[in-house]
């Protein structure tokens, strides 16, 4: 039984490793062709000009009735503070309800319940970068105590990102042509090309407890963002 299961793992991994040198064995043939390999970058940087904020309401009440009235509460304010500036209803959403009992211990005593902990969590899309400050101040007015993120975007991102990777492909183009002249050769075309998607990069403007003033205030509109691209090609010569 031990020398027919041996045979089955030295047969595996045989097959394993032709199956392995076959292949490479075709890709080295593939590619058995005078050729330039180029990796093509670029990045782009863009003004923001709106943002998307994550606040949070935290509350605590000795009841777990009472705590939710508060958490439900400040959501509602603050949501009807947004409407009247102008925030547009399907840029506000809201979580739903996370309630904790909190406890109290005492060595060698059983815990004590002292009262109950409610959260909610708000993310609105502020497309006017100039209000961002007078919103943050009404939800700490409406009892919205905790600001968890900032992300400064641009409303042109979709088209920045088709910048960022036209402008990598380019760059590939270029270093392949300019290699394929200082070797006095030709490019015949493209043979292949590897893509991978890049993210764009947002600063985190402010992350803490809410406490604005006029200096934070002037940051938001001076936010930057940066899209960067990577595209590997491979050229083959004539």
């Amino acid at each position: 039984m031990k020398k027919r299961l041996l045979t089955s793992i030295i047969s595996s991994t045989l097959f394993a490793l032709t199956a392995t040198s076959c292949l490479a064995t075709v890709q080295a043939a593939e590619l058995s062709f005078a050729h330039i390999e180029t990796v093509g970058t670029s990045t782009i940087e863009a003004s923001a000009d709106m943002a998307i904020i994550n606040v949070a309401v935290a509350v605590q009440a000795d009841n777990a009735k009472a705590a939710k009235d508060k958490a439900d509460e400040a959501v509602s304010q603050f949501m009807q503070r947004l409407l009247k500036a102008g925030i547009d209803k399907k840029h506000i959403q809201t979580a739903n309800l996370q309630l904790n009992p909190q406890y109290v211990y005492v060595k060698n005593e059983p815990r004590k319940l002292s009262g109950y902990n409610a959260n909610r969590q708000m993310t609105v899309t502020v497309m006017d970068l100039t209000s961002l400050n007078d919103i943050l101040d009404s939800a700490l007015v409406e009892g919205i105590n905790n600001v968890n993120n900032i992300e400064l975007k641009s409303s042109q991102e979709a088209h920045l990102i088709t910048q960022a990777r036209q402008a990598a492909i380019n760059d590939a183009k270029q270093k392949a042509q300019s290699l394929a002249k200082g070797f006095d050769e030709q490019i015949a075309g493209v043979w292949e090309v590897r893509y991978f998607p890049q993210q764009s990069h947002q600063p985190e403007m402010y992350r803490a407890s809410m406490k604005m003033n006029a200096d934070v205030s002037q940051t938001y509109q001076q936010g930057q963002i940066t899209i960067s691209d990577r595209v590997e090609a491979v050229f083959r010569l004539k």
